[in-house]
């Protein structure tokens, strides 16, 4: 255990190929092996298994847009395209940070890249994502199991934050 506060596991998903819609679901089995079960990524990519997306992170960005009316962007977090949504919990900004999820303990390799989807989603939805690791963490798998929505989320390790900063 550590002494930073634990949040809680809101969302699941997976897609079965490129391009493909996200399918939500209340469980899932993440492997070594696989990533999350059913997931194309998983078994091709072993450092960007699993994508973790924060709830926080996903509306800091979706306020930074604005609709043709003007008014508040409202799009589903399965939009970025993450594994898993948590909330309640500042995601690391550092590579070599632990998380555990469930039983599901995941090392943060990267922050997740966004790419020109995002921009085919809504138009600044790239830009706004970019800032601050918005767009999530890629993590490999380092123990395996079985997560659901409620689980909860800590930090275990948490490296000293890493700055992106842009051209």
């Amino acid at each position: 255990m550590t002494d930073h506060p634990a949040g809680r596991l809101i969302g699941i998903a997976w897609r079965n190929a490129v391009r493909a819609p996200m399918q939500e679901i209340d469980t899932g089995r993440i492997s070594i092996e696989r990533g999350l079960e059913g997931d194309h990524k998983g078994p091709k990519f072993p450092r960007r298994q699993i994508t973790v997306l924060a709830r926080e992170a996903w509306e800091q960005a979706l306020s930074q847009l604005k609709a043709p009316d003007g008014g508040p962007v409202r799009l589903p977090w399965t939009t970025r395209r993450a594994n898993l949504l948590v909330e309640g919990i500042g995601l690391p900004k550092a590579r070599g940070a632990i998380l555990r999820i469930g039983p599901v303990k995941l090392e943060v390799t990267n922050p997740t890249q966004p790419c020109n989807r995002m921009e085919e989603a809504f138009p600044g939805l790239l830009k706004a994502l970019h800032p601050d690791w918005r767009g999530g963490v890629t993590c490999r798998v380092l123990e395996s199991g079985d997560v659901k929505i409620g689980d909860d989320v800590e930090i275990l390790l948490s490296p000293p934050e890493h700055v992106i900063r842009l051209p």
